[in-house]
């Protein structure tokens, strides 16, 4: 069987790296091909019987719609989908197959992975957290899997604390065993009550040093002349009634005729004000769920989708009222729940599509179309850059138009300043992982 896809040059390289060792990450932009990449490498592990046999573990949506289709494209690895019920999943782990696909919540369920020798993280920045319960599950149960690769966008996408976690899953002899060790280490902590702390200023380069040998990186100059241009427009408008923001803001709480919402922390704090600055506040403990005063940024919406002549559009949300707004105003509009609505999307057949960045962000290959709206932003890096990566990716041949909803004056500005925060990190951190 001949492969119908041949990777590029640059691909090549990255699957060669992981050929050539046991534990790898790779760190690769959004559409860069991580998916194809590692089933190539996975292809010659097993002709060269190193590997007999793969567990894949992916977010739910990318088991399902990414790794399947993806395979038969990259290799010819036959592959089985150990998601849904339990049944079906001890199907899929018995099948005798190269590969099984399942998702992070399932492996949890699993007692025996003894069978496998082989495994692929995909989306590694899910065992960021060492002290999660689901890190320490999976890191019991593949303990003599001695072949472990990781996938990602960026490992320090909310800061380089994150980064240890991850590596530990991979080997822990990159950054050792023990989180605290690398907190002293690299850290310096400003608030040891709430276990807070700073990098010191010398930790980037150092952490990336460490780690070097073990990363690929794929530098977005190898492959960027192949895609068109991604452009990013702010869409600022101003609330209609200000008084229960700033009234929120200043106080912790806002009145709303006989019924009042009160945050009761700092963190509920943002949380609301999050929401106001999209027009609405949910409160669950008064009479009234959700209290709108504004719709400055649906009424912007509406004018957008004019002005672009209808084109079909992605529109993300960060709130189910959001959504509901979505819905009331566009009866037609589809979500990423619907039948067969990746194909249909791709196919230009869904003019309006809503979708959640954590739900709909990873792996997903929307390049059918070129515009999509961030009703209102993620506080996460890696889920802003990937819901952008399901337009602006590999195979896209449009210019990419990412719309972002700003209220001004409001929490919208303090998020989108600190995305950017994030990516100077990231960036430094990437070219800390250079060759040179």
């Amino acid at each position: 069987m001949v492969q119908p896809f041949q990777l590029r040059p640059y691909q090549n390289n990255a699957a060669g790296f992981l050929y050539e060792r046991d534990t790898a990450m790779v760190l690769a932009p959004v559409g860069a091909g991580k998916t194809a990449i590692t089933l190539a490498a996975m292809q010659m592990m097993t002709e060269d019987k190193i590997v007999k046999r793969w567990l894949v573990v992916a977010p739910k949506r990318v088991c399902v719609e990414v790794w399947p289709i993806e395979a038969p494209k990259w290799s010819r690895l036959s592959v089985a989908l150990a998601v849904g019920t339990p049944a079906q999943r001890d199907d899929a782990l018995n099948n005798d197959v190269d590969v099984v696909v399942i998702n992070y919540d399932n492996l949890q369920k699993l007692t025996d992975l003894s069978r496998f020798d082989g495994i692929v993280f995909d989306e590694l920045t899910r065992l960021k957290n060492p002290s999660g319960k689901r890190f320490k599950a999976i890191e019991k149960l593949i303990k003599n899997i001695k072949v472990r690769w990781g996938l990602t966008g960026s490992f320090t996408s909310n800061g380089l604390e994150d980064v240890f976690g991850q590596c530990k899953i991979i080997d822990q002899s990159l950054l050792g065993r023990s989180k605290g060790a690398f907190l002293q280490q690299y850290f310096h902590c400003i608030n040891r009550d709430f276990g807070q702390w700073e990098p010191a200023a010398d930790a980037l380069p150092k952490v990336m040093a460490r780690i070097k040998d073990a990363t690929f990186v794929l530098e977005p100059g190898e492959y960027a002349d192949k895609l068109p241009p991604c452009h990013t427009v702010e869409l600022r408008c101003k609330l209609d009634n200000r008084a229960p923001y700033d009234e929120m803001k200043k106080n912790f709480v806002a009145k709303f005729a006989d019924d009042r919402v009160i945050a009761q922390n700092a963190g509920a704090l943002t949380t609301k004000l999050q929401q106001m600055a999209s027009g609405f506040v949910y409160n669950r403990e008064g009479p009234v769920l959700v209290h709108w005063f504004s719709t400055h940024k649906f009424d912007r919406l509406d004018e957008l989708l004019e002005e672009n002549q209808h084109t079909n559009t992605l529109i993300w949300y960060s709130y189910q009222e959001e959504l509901s707004e979505l819905k009331r105003r566009y009866p037609l509009i589809q979500t990423a729940d619907d039948v067969d609505v990746v194909a249909r999307w791709n196919r230009g057949e869904i003019p309006l599509l809503a979708a959640h960045p954590k739900s709909f962000g990873h792996g997903i290959n929307l390049q059918g179309q070129q515009h999509m709206v961030f009703l209102s932003l993620p506080w996460s890096l890696e889920l802003y850059e990937q819901a952008v990566g399901r337009l602006h990716r590999g195979g896209q041949k449009h210019d990419v138009w990412v719309y972002v909803m700003m209220t001004e004056k409001t929490i919208d500005e303090r998020i989108w300043a600190a995305l950017h925060d994030k990516r100077a990190i990231s960036d430094i951190a990437l070219e800390e992982l250079k060759d040179g």
